[in-house]
């Protein structure tokens, strides 16, 4: 039996597009919201079963990826965030890249020779690579127009991953990576009107039009910090939200804080683009933090700490 693990995210989503795309298998699908990221401990595969790992941090899946390596289970596992010490074992094959300016779609796309270099270039627009994906799109030579579809559509599948639950998304990240893998390219994406494509631009739309009541909870030379309801919609653009930010202020670091039901927040923490580090540093100081020098998160931190936190996230680009 083979399992594809992936995060729910754009990243992860296009990375086992591209690998599927060219060796196509039956497999078990094991894939959540953005957050969820301790995917391995719900794969029960038994000696002579593979697994093919994507985009969630090794460090927080050393556990059961031991487990699986000691039930004699092959993995091959293609990521770009924080690794921490990487078992040594004949049946692990790892292919991890920490640089600031990649993601898992980009490590699979030099994998792959760039044979479907197109969805890589979605991906990494998906996971604020501007830089990395207008050069790949340059060397492509692509218009302006295939360009600008390529990030919207990497951005429509990012916005699709953020959200408490999967049932607070508007399409399961399993049966999107499941629909968009019938398209043999994204243009053929773009010109089916009842492709996901479209469900997620009216939706992002509809979505969208909420940010207009927000506005900043701190502001200064270091950090810019919002602070969202605890309400779906809210969920699902914080990640939009942080982007759009981080791309606007390249200068400061960006947090968006969501209220979570149990007085608790959840944080999505940015480096400044003109200093992608520390952001994963930051964030792992607090229980249920981690991520890599670019981007960060804590996925439940008490309300009481926030403080703690922007007064660190200050620290730490004031003098950097």
């Amino acid at each position: 039996m083979h399992y594809d693990v992936f995060n729910g995210d754009a990243d992860g989503i296009l990375s086992l597009l591209q690998l599927r795309q060219l060796d196509p298998r039956e497999s078990v699908l094991v894939t959540g919201v953005k957050r969820d990221i301790s995917l391995l401990q719900r794969v029960h595969a038994n000696a002579g079963d593979t697994v093919q790992v994507l985009d969630i941090s090794l460090a927080q899946n050393l556990l059961p990826l031991q487990h699986l390596l000691q039930r004699e289970v092959t993995v091959n596992y293609i990521d770009h965030h924080r690794a921490g010490d990487i078992p040594q074992s004949p049946l692990l094959t790892p292919h991890i890249d920490l640089s600031a300016d990649t993601c898992t779609a980009l490590i699979v796309d030099k994998l792959l020779d760039g044979q479907r270099r197109l969805w890589a270039i979605a991906a990494a627009f998906g996971d604020n690579l501007l830089v990395a994906a207008q050069r790949l799109a340059a060397e492509l030579t692509l218009s302006d127009t295939d360009v600008a579809f390529l990030r919207e559509l990497g951005t429509l599948i990012n916005y699709n991953a953020y959200g408490h639950c999967v049932d607070e998304l508007h399409i399961a990240p399993a049966q999107l990576y499941r629909q968009l893998l019938a398209y043999p390219s994204p243009w053929a994406v773009r010109e089916d009107l009842a492709s996901p494509f479209y469900v997620l631009q009216a939706a992002y739309a509809a979505d969208m039009l909420q940010l207009d009541k927000l506005s900043a909870e701190y502001a200064d030379d270091y950090l810019l910090l919002y602070q969202l309801p605890d309400v779906p919609w809210a969920r699902r653009v914080s990640g939009v939200l942080g982007n759009k930010l981080a791309n606007s202020n390249p200068n400061k670091a960006i947090a968006i804080v969501t209220n979570n039901p149990d007085n608790t927040v959840m944080i999505s923490l940015r480096a400044p683009i003109n200093n992608r580090q520390g952001a994963g540093e930051i964030c792992q100081q607090f229980a249920s933090g981690g991520g890599r020098a670019a981007a960060g998160g804590i996925n439940a931190l008490p309300v009481q700490q926030l403080a703690q936190f922007r007064e660190s996230v200050i620290a730490y680009y004031a003098h950097c």
